[in-house]
């Protein structure tokens, strides 16, 4: 269970977040979801430690993550998947998939991960020797989350894995983020701007606008919401 409440957080004496309070189940996807600007990288960086909140609680499993390090959280088992993928684009891709098995439990299951990550990404294993930065932007989409699940990570942080991809693309790639929360009971937390697939994914979603949470429901009911489709789905 991932719980974060009245968070506060900004940079320097900016303020960009407003007591953000939601919560993530054992094997449950949660779609954070707002327009761009209005909070949700600031909630990923808040999460992951690169930015210290002024304020409120995250606490993973009992654990309290406020004011640990990045690498503290990481051993956590809390792992994201970054925008724009940040791939070492001059190593190949199983090097680039290597330097996911940061932890001895990771290493100790890195053949048995790479099996896994085949069977749902089968281009990887053709292009395993293959420079990253040569590969399609869908495949190394597909590079940057098979390295975090090579972590074995306990909660999976997708951030915005739709940017710049074709559907059939970010489909393959949230079907397998379901798979690991319904199969495996990884937590996962999607944070999206493309509304309509994050909700068919997700179990619940919270709606973020200008660094506060403004609505949160089950993904179906959010899908049904009034302000939900004449703000993000134009309907």
């Amino acid at each position: 269970m991932f719980t974060v409440k009245n968070l506060n957080a900004g940079y320097g004496s900016i303020q960009v977040l407003w007591d953000i309070s939601f919560e993530v189940k054992d094997g449950e996807v949660v779609a954070i979801l707002g327009s761009n600007g209005a909070g949700k990288t600031t909630t990923v960086r808040a999460i992951t430690g690169m930015i210290h909140p002024t304020s409120g609680s995250e606490q993973f499993n009992g654990t309290e993550l406020v004011g640990k390090s990045s690498r503290f959280i990481l051993d956590e088992g809390i792992i994201q998947v970054p925008e724009g993928r940040q791939l070492f684009t001059n190593m190949t891709v199983y090097e680039n998939l290597e330097m996911g098995a940061f932890s001895k439990a990771a290493k100790a299951k890195m053949k048995e991960s790479e099996a896994f990550i085949y069977q749902w990404f089968p281009k990887l294993k053709e292009r395993r020797g293959q420079v990253a930065g040569t590969l399609s932007g869908g495949e190394q989409q597909m590079v940057a989350v098979a390295r975090a699940l090579i972590g074995l990570p306990r909660l999976l942080i997708l951030d915005e894995p739709s940017l710049g991809l074709a559907p059939n693309i970010v489909d393959e790639i949230l079907e397998v983020a379901g798979h690991l929360a319904k199969e495996q009971g990884v937590s996962v937390i999607l944070v999206e701007q493309d509304i309509t697939k994050a909700l068919a994914v997700a179990d619940r979603g919270y709606v973020i606008e200008n660094g506060r949470v403004v609505l949160s429901d089950t993904a179906y009911a959010l899908s049904k919401n009034e302000h939900v489709k004449k703000a993000y789905l134009g309907i």
